[in-house]
């Protein structure tokens, strides 16, 4: 009998089911603020904690289902009023999605957690008047890896973001790119300063540096392996799929990127044959948005052909997606330890 793949799903997630998934992924059900481990050298880490934990009792303070001891340290008042954003820069790999889940389990409901991706995926299906009516009943929507890669999404988050605060909706995110350097690289983003300078003052931005948590003090990630290892390897798995994946590239652009977290739902391990560098931008930014649902469901990955390192150009690396990139690369190399050889 042969190994599932992954190109015979066809995944179907209705409007409904895209808000009521609207939490944090799997990998991040059980983490807290306790849970976060700030490295002793980079003390903006331990700030940035402290930071979300003051935002997530600003949100919580700023309800009416404030709890009972922050109505009494404020006097039966509100909280002091901060901005009703917190945006979390820095680089790869610092632990900023794992304190936006703390962040979001922090605060009572109603509340969204959602990548950026997935948000635009919202507004697609649902259009904007309706996200913006779902939306607004809410205490605090967290978007992870915010990102303005053209000037639709530019005009569509930045409107989302300024109806949504307007209504009382707190906001906190996550990027490597400072609020007000969004889109740089990617497009005329001069063109959309104004709209783009607008949103960023709606935001404290709060800074975490430090290395690549995911590679620190690990071994090198394992070498691809030759075919016939590999799809043996994938027979014996428990729930694994084996694809081609230049195949599975191309049933990726028939599919919409809402749906790429249900493709990988219940799979036990991905294995790829036959992994060689994305032939272009359109197919690497696909296969990112993949790394980042199958890293999100902590599925382990299996490759043969090039290594992993490989997926990307060097001038693809030298260009605005640098950073997307970079972060797959890493989250793929940490899926692929996890199904290394003993």
């Amino acid at each position: 009998m042969s190994t599932p793949r992954l190109a015979d799903r066809r995944p179907e997630l209705t409007p409904d089911e895209m808000v009521d998934a609207m939490t944090p992924p799997p990998r991040f059900d059980e983490v807290r603020f306790d849970t976060y481990i700030p490295n002793p050298d980079e003390p903006s880490q331990a700030a940035a904690v402290e930071d979300c934990r003051a935002f997530a009792e600003q949100v919580t303070a700023a309800s009416d289902g404030g709890g009972s001891w922050l109505k009494s340290l404020f006097g039966g008042r509100k909280a002091p009023k901060g901005k009703p954003g917190l945006y979390l820069d820095g680089g790869f790999g610092v632990g900023k999605t794992h304190l936006l889940a703390s962040l979001w389990h922090a605060v009572p409901g109603p509340k969204s957690y959602g990548t950026f991706v997935e948000l635009t995926n919202l507004v697609g299906a649902l259009g904007f008047a309706e996200t913006v009516r779902r939306l607004s009943a809410h205490r605090l929507l967290a978007i992870d890896e915010f990102e303005l890669d053209d000037p639709g999404d530019t005009m569509l988050v930045t409107q989302l973001i300024a109806k949504l605060t307007e209504a009382g909706v707190h906001i906190a995110a996550t990027s490597n790119t400072l609020p007000d350097k969004l889109g740089e690289g990617r497009f005329a983003a001069a063109d959309f300063l104004r709209e783009i300078h607008a949103m960023s003052s709606r935001f404290a931005v709060t800074r975490v540096d430090g290395p690549d948590y995911r590679h620190r003090g690990l071994p090198d990630p394992p070498e691809p392996m030759g075919e016939a290892e590999l799809t043996e390897l994938a027979a014996a798995t428990d729930g694994a799929t084996l694809d081609d994946f230049e195949e599975l590239c191309g049933f990726l652009a028939r599919l919409h990127p809402s749906k790429y977290g249900r493709l990988v739902d219940g799979v036990g391990a991905v294995h790829l044959r036959g992994v060689s560098p994305a032939p272009n931008q359109d197919v690497a930014l696909r296969v990112v948005a993949l790394a980042d649902r199958l890293y999100d469901r902590a599925i382990p990955v299996r490759v043969s052909g090039e290594p992993l390192s490989a997926l990307f150009t060097e001038e693809m690396l030298q260009g605005g997606y640098r950073k997307k990139y970079l972060r797959a690369t890493s989250r793929l190399t940490a899926l692929s330890r996890d199904l290394a050889k003993s």
